[in-house]
């Protein structure tokens, strides 16, 4: 196989009011809030990461639109993936929004497309999906400056696009995951970068071959992108042990509410990585350094990779030769390990930085 070329490394800003030093022992400093997340922004630029995930839930801490048009002039480097949630804005003010954020950014602007139900709605899989692939096809020839006719299920329109543009002219790149049937196919069909949850490497494999096929048969690629938690210390045994503290002080009703606070707790692959936490080893490992223990604290994304530098690097490494060329990552509390982070692992990634 051909070595893999440079991979973009993102970090995680905690917007939703997702930062511990133990989950489930809230503390007032690592409350989601605009000085916190600021400095997660600026310290992630500081020390080399190419991006950062502004994440989006109605429930859970501050707006991601409006905190990334008030850090982007805060930073000059690192780009910014804005969440926003399919539904909550009219796309035509959305694709203004993001054109705007773009030019506030110079450029530096790329989206991910959550596909949720609206805060107070509820809306069944299929439909939600078919939402979320018309809102992308919509905002992507928007963002592109192109005039839309469309008389679709949920998006009827008849417009032209917004004045202003994004920098380079066209749409930024569309992040988008998800792992149900209805999911895969939106994301075979308008996504650019496939974002995948923590599973075993066996999964990871078979996912991307159904992934790649599926694009293909509408005659397009995806690049592929990869969540996940990190916790890397000097040795292998501390990191086995700084991994065991984060959970330490946490029951089992507790985890179960922190789960449950997120729109998307009952997806495909919220379930999915239940099962994979089911499925792990007595001490919660399902496979070498993925630790599937974060995931009894939070929903969504629930396993880390665990070690020592050379650990942690050889998993990233192993994941790019895989085909992923993408990775968004996160730990507790978010400003120390993204330090530790980009101190121990960053420097010998080969990440010179995709194009947004």
């Amino acid at each position: 196989m051909t070595s893999p070329g440079p991979c973009e490394v993102s970090w995680f800003a905690a917007l939703c009011d997702d930062d511990y030093e133990q989950l489930g022992v809230p503390k007032p400093d690592l409350e989601s809030s605009w000085e916190h997340c600021s400095r997660i922004v600026e310290t992630a630029e500081r020390v080399g990461f190419d991006n950062i995930l502004l994440p989006s839930g109605y429930g859970l801490g501050i707006d991601s639109v409006t905190f990334a048009a008030g850090v982007a002039r805060r930073t000059a480097t690192i780009r910014l993936l804005v969440a926003v949630r399919c539904g909550e804005m009219w796309v035509p003010q959305l694709a203004r929004q993001m054109a705007t954020l773009d030019r506030m950014l110079d450029g530096r602007l790329t989206v991910n497309i959550i596909s949720s139900e609206m805060p107070g709605e509820k809306l069944d899989g299929e439909p939600r999906y078919r939402r979320t692939a018309e809102t992308m096809r919509v905002l992507r020839a928007l963002l592109n400056g192109e005039s839309v006719r469309r008389e679709g299920e949920f998006v009827r329109l008849e417009i032209d696009p917004p004045r202003v543009r994004t920098v380079s002219g066209s749409s930024p790149l569309l992040y988008f995951g998800g792992l149900s049937e209805p999911a895969r196919e939106v994301a075979a069909r308008e996504a650019d970068v496939y974002l995948m949850w923590p599973d075993t490497r066996e999964r990871i494999v078979e996912l991307i071959d159904d992934m790649t096929t599926r694009a293909a048969r509408h005659g397009r690629t995806l690049r592929f992108g990869y969540r996940v938690h990190v916790v890397v210390r000097e040795t292998e045994d501390e990191a086995r042990r700084a991994a065991d503290h984060i959970v330490a002080a946490l029951d089992d009703e507790t985890g179960a509410a922190i789960r449950a606070r997120s729109l998307d707790s009952e997806s495909v692959g919220v379930r999915r990585q239940a099962e994979l936490r089911v499925s792990s080893s007595d001490d919660g490992y399902a496979e070498p350094h993925l630790w599937t223990g974060i995931g009894r604290g939070r929903s969504g994304c629930g396993a880390a990779i665990v070690g020592d530098p050379a650990n942690v690097l050889a998993k990233l490494n192993d994941y790019r030769s895989m085909g992923i060329d993408a990775f968004i990552l996160s730990g507790y509390p978010h400003l120390d390990e993204c330090e530790r982070f980009g101190t121990m692992v960053l420097p010998h990634l080969d990440h010179a930085g995709l194009s947004a």
